[in-house]
């Protein structure tokens, strides 16, 4: 048996709420606020791009992006973002958490900055240039995911880890909110010094040269946030969990946390020493990795995955879907500026009603109905609610109000729901020394599904009918079998969440199975209850 766990680790567990917590959940998620800023808000300029840089002045509708390159806008950042999340996330095992911290911002700030001055002679090199530092800004981005939900999950405490961690998450919403709103604010003012009118009325006057500076200010102002936060992060001492449990030095976790605590903490020097000589050192592709953790890597990948399609693809192309409906009117009604108005409005409404609320529902309830229950209701109510736009579609082109309400429900339950739980459990269930590893091979994962919803939504949802359907895109199979399709995704994530453990209440080394000695046995993946009792 397992003798008492190490007297800072503890501390640390049994802690109570304090103002470091909320240090620590401010300054970690001010990075995901600036995440979802830049993931996202490319989403409410990319109609204003295809106008200025691919309008045919011959045509009787503005341009767009033609697919190949509306493809790469939209999905580049999530190639760099998986890229970044495997990179960081080992390197956070390897250098420690703290030491990688800053240099995520560094990036994001730089690649926000020059996002918005990509340059060009014409059309292909704007797009190229703007590609290729999003590509970058999405590796920072990546690197935010492990590292963020690591050090919240080893700082918090175990009665409350989960809404802390949690909490960090959720001020991605606040992020995408910032989006539209900065969207609206910019678009506003060059609306009201530029009125000009809709490009039925006249295809040059709808489009001033102006215009250009819109999506070039919404880019750059994810830097903001970013810059803000550098300093606060450099500040943070390294956690206690991976000084003591993988650098081995429990001098230096002591000394850290009794600052962080404000009381006097002993170095367990024996307890580590101990555990450097018996201590678990399997590695990530090991037999005794896959026994006792196999099946929870494939739980945490699989579901993060599956939920990304659908998350991401209904995000990235509200845009397209509010159009179809009606909500937004066509494009050839509006001048480009308007146009970005109106899909700002449109996502900020959408964040602002059930985005938010729903990733704070997930922090008040998380650590009282625990992470499986959540999720697995989450996927439950996308796919009923995700089926009920689908089938009767063509009664809800006519019936706006009803398919905002219901398509505002399948973004609540997926953030009161998997797409917090995903991000939250992966921090709790492996070894320190894997931690950000294996948190970033499952957020990865996600990315990978948010690839497959940028890139097939786009073309998944074009009109059967040839007529009907973007410039440049062969004929789909529709908005209401796209739907159909990303229900049945939802549905396969309710079943992948069984293979999920349970985390509420249980200290991280309780869960993984380390400790002084390096004698416990966790329960083997194949045996973990997943459902509460």
């Amino acid at each position: 048996m397992a003798g008492e766990q190490m007297g800072v680790l503890n501390a640390l567990d049994m802690a109570k709420t304090q103002l470091y917590h909320f240090t620590a959940i401010v300054i970690a998620g001010m990075g995901f606020f600036t995440d979802a800023y830049d993931l996202f808000c490319i989403s409410l300029v990319t109609k204003l791009l295809g106008r200025i840089y691919y309008t045919d002045l011959s045509s009787d509708k503005p341009g767009n992006l033609p697919p190949n390159v509306a493809a790469a806008v939209n999905g580049v950042a999530f190639v760099g973002t998986l890229t970044g999340q495997l990179f960081f996330g080992w390197l956070g095992d390897k250098m420690g958490r703290k030491k990688v911290y800053g240099l995520t911002l560094l990036v994001m700030v730089i690649c926000s900055v020059a996002s918005g001055l990509s340059f060009g002679q014409d059309a292909k090199a704007v797009m190229a240039t703007l590609c290729f530092f999003r590509f970058w800004l999405g590796f920072g981005i990546g690197g935010d995911y492990p590292l963020s939900a690591t050090i919240m999950s080893e700082y918090a405490n175990k009665k409350t880890r989960g809404a802390f961690i949690a909490a960090v998450f959720a001020m991605q919403g606040f992020g995408i909110l910032g989006g539209g709103i900065i969207a609206l604010i910019v678009s506003g003012a060059f609306k009201a010094k530029y009125d000009v009118p809709a490009y039925i009325e006249d295809r040059t006057g709808s489009l001033v040269p102006q215009a250009d500076y819109v999506w070039r200010i919404i880019l750059m102002f994810g830097a903001f946030p970013a810059a803000i936060t550098y300093y606060w992060r450099m500040k943070m001492p390294e956690t206690a969990r991976y000084t003591a449990l993988v650098a081995k030095n429990a001098a230096q976790a002591a000394a850290d946390m009794s600052k962080v605590l404000q009381v006097e903490l002993e170095a367990d020097v024996e307890k580590v020493e101990k555990l450097s000589q018996k201590g678990n050192s399997y590695g990530l592709f090991s037999k005794e990795f896959a026994r006792r953790h196999g099946l929870h890597l494939i739980g945490t990948t699989s579901t993060w995955f599956l939920l990304d399609i659908a998350f991401y693809s209904s995000n990235l192309f509200q845009k397209d879907i509010f159009t179809a409906i009606g909500w937004i009117p066509a494009a050839n009604t509006m001048n480009a500026i308007e146009e970005v108005f109106r899909i700002a409005r449109a996502q900020t409404l959408i964040a602002l009603c059930s985005t938010v609320p729903g990733y704070w529902f997930t922090v008040a309830f998380i650590d009282s109905m625990g992470r499986f229950a959540i999720q697995l209701m989450g996927f439950f109510f996308m796919t009923v609610f995700m089926f009920a736009l689908a089938f009767p579609y063509h009664h809800w082109k006519k019936n706006h109000i009803g398919f905002v309400i219901m398509y505002s429900l399948t973004f609540f339950f997926s953030n009161f729901g998997p797409n917090a739980t995903t991000f939250v459990v992966p921090a709790e269930i492996f070894p320190a020394r894997l931690r950000s590893t294996c948190h970033g091979i499952s957020a990865a994962a996600g990315k990978a599904g948010a690839i497959v919803g940028a890139f097939g939504f786009l073309y998944a949802a074009q009109d059967k009918d040839p007529s009907k359907t973007e410039a440049g895109y062969p004929p789909g199979i529709g908005v209401k079998n796209a739907l159909i399709m990303l229900g049945v995704i939802n549905f396969l994530g309710m079943v992948f969440t069984f293979l999920v453990p349970e985390s509420k209440g249980k200290s991280l080394e309780e869960l993984t199975g380390e400790n002084e000695d390096g004698e416990m046995e966790p329960t083997p993946a194949s045996t973990v209850r997943t459902v509460p009792i």
